[in-house]
């Protein structure tokens, strides 16, 4: 609806996530088929005078699922039969079909479905490339048949394509936000110092964003809201301080490194000279220090 608050958390009711679908196989014997819904709620809605009841399924999805189509038409399809199924199982009961085509049908005229909606929420980084219709994941199809081929369009949430987050009342739109901007830290800190809602952003909201974002943000466990601004310039802070520690570690582990080399060559000419004392040639003298001849040429000729 555009941002507009029409479908209200008090008329959402959970239903059951798992969808069952039983057919009579090819044997005549039972197949039943079940899955699992991340989300599934009765809608009821008051609109424009009227009022509606939808189902609204989510799929929560953190990578491309590059067969979406086929994955939640499946659903849909399952969420329908069942609808079926119970209303034949109604009328078997109060016996009161009025033809025998109603009978064989287990549905009447009269008889409606409740429409379902599902809505495929991807909380991914990169952009989404995979199917959005049942038909994108076709090959070549002769343009003559297609209009007898059913399709299946997805209804897809990509943070990355949203252009205009105003139309969300909750904390989702700072998920979705930084998920945009994940992949760009210029651009994430402008959206954290340019956005008042990031300074007081709920404990749960940003586990989500650590976790599907990839950030690492530190959350105090008595806190259960947090500033985001200064919890990501403190973490800024904190890294540029690691960095500098490190640089720091690593220039001391390259002295003490140049100071070892330093030492086995100075062992290594007193080593030469003597050798070279001995008569030993200057073949055999490299050999032994393990250092090319033209070095321990130069040595011995300074």
């Amino acid at each position: 609806y555009g941002g507009r608050e029409v479908i209200l958390p008090e008329n959402l009711k959970e239903r059951d996530t798992t969808e069952v679908l039983t057919a009579l196989g090819l044997d005549k014997k039972t197949i039943a088929v079940q899955k699992l819904r991340d989300i599934f709620k009765n809608a009821s809605i008051k609109y424009t005078g009227k009022s509606y009841v939808v189902l609204i399924g989510v799929e929560n999805q953190s990578d491309i699922h590059y067969s979406i189509p086929v994955k939640n038409m499946f659903y849909d399809v399952m969420a329908y039969g069942n609808q079926v199924k119970e209303t034949a199982k109604k009328h078997r009961r109060e016996k009161n079909t009025a033809t025998s085509d109603e009978f064989l049908s287990g549905f009447t005229k009269e008889d409606k479905l409740i429409p379902v909606i599902t809505i495929t929420v991807y909380l991914g980084i990169k952009e989404w490339d995979g199917p959005r219709k049942l038909s994108d994941m076709f090959g070549d199809v002769d343009e003559e048949l297609l209009p007898f081929i059913p399709d299946y369009r997805i209804n897809l949430l990509a943070p990355r394509e949203i252009t205009d987050f105003t139309g969300f009342r909750t904390s989702i739109r700072q998920l979705f936000e930084v998920l945009q901007n994940a992949y760009d830290k210029e651009k994430m800190q402008e959206v954290l110092h340019n956005d008042d809602k990031f300074s007081s952003v709920d404990r749960e909201t940003v586990e989500a964003i650590n976790l599907f974002a990839g950030t690492d943000i530190d959350i105090d466990e008595k806190e259960e809201v947090i500033d985001m601004c200064k919890a990501w310039e403190d973490q800024k802070n904190e890294g540029r301080e690691l960095g500098r520690e490190e640089g720091r570690e690593l220039g001391r582990e390259e002295g003490r490194e140049e100071g070892r080399e330093e030492g086995r060559i100075r062992q290594a000419k007193v080593t030469a000279l003597k050798l070279q004392k001995k008569g030993h040639s200057i073949e055999d003298i490299a050999e032994c220090v393990d250092f090319d001849e033209e070095t321990v040429k130069k040595w011995l000729v300074s």
